[in-house]
């Protein structure tokens, strides 16, 4: 048996230095890694955390199917939500930052990998999401048994917008 009750595939897109592995890195790990090279290919992590007796194994790579997506951009440049740490530097605003969200649907929650600021509320905030949704479905009464290698496509997130 699964050491977990739920596996979540995350992916994080976001242009290249943003800190998308700095701040899987810091979660995963507890460490930020001064001068983080870019990232070439695939960075495979994977976390299990307990919430309220519920395990939760998040498993960070590029998959063709994942459950959440995390729209990374940096603070000190236009195009690109990470980065907190680099106030002075700061080019996009928080109220920009919250209206584009809103207008999303989208939660807001801005994060520094260094400073290690909101990176566990972050994560956690979402495997209670993630959970929250999974429980609200539920299979359908299909008395029929996948053979082997076909499997039942579950859709945990039936929207983007969180209430």
């Amino acid at each position: 048996m699964e050491d977990y009750d739920y596996l979540f595939k995350i992916v994080l897109i976001g242009n290249a230095g943003v800190g998308k592995t700095c701040l899987v890195r810091r979660f995963t790990q507890g460490l930020f890694p001064p001068g983080q090279g870019a990232t070439i290919g695939v960075d495979f992590m994977i976390k299990t955390v307990e919430i309220k007796g519920v395990k939760v194994k998040f498993d960070w790579n590029i998959v063709v199917i994942a459950y959440a997506f995390f729209i990374l951009f940096d603070l000190i440049c236009s195009f690109q939500w990470n980065k907190i740490d680099l106030a002075d530097k700061r080019e996009v605003h928080r109220q920009r930052a919250e209206e584009f969200a809103e207008a999303q649907s989208m939660l807001y929650l801005e994060t520094s990998a260094k400073e290690s600021d909101n990176v566990e509320k972050l994560f956690l905030d979402l495997a209670c999401e993630l959970i929250r949704e999974a429980k609200q479905n539920t299979l359908d009464n299909n008395d029929s048994t996948p053979m082997p290698g076909e499997g039942k496509n579950i859709n945990y997130l039936s929207c983007c917008s969180i209430n």
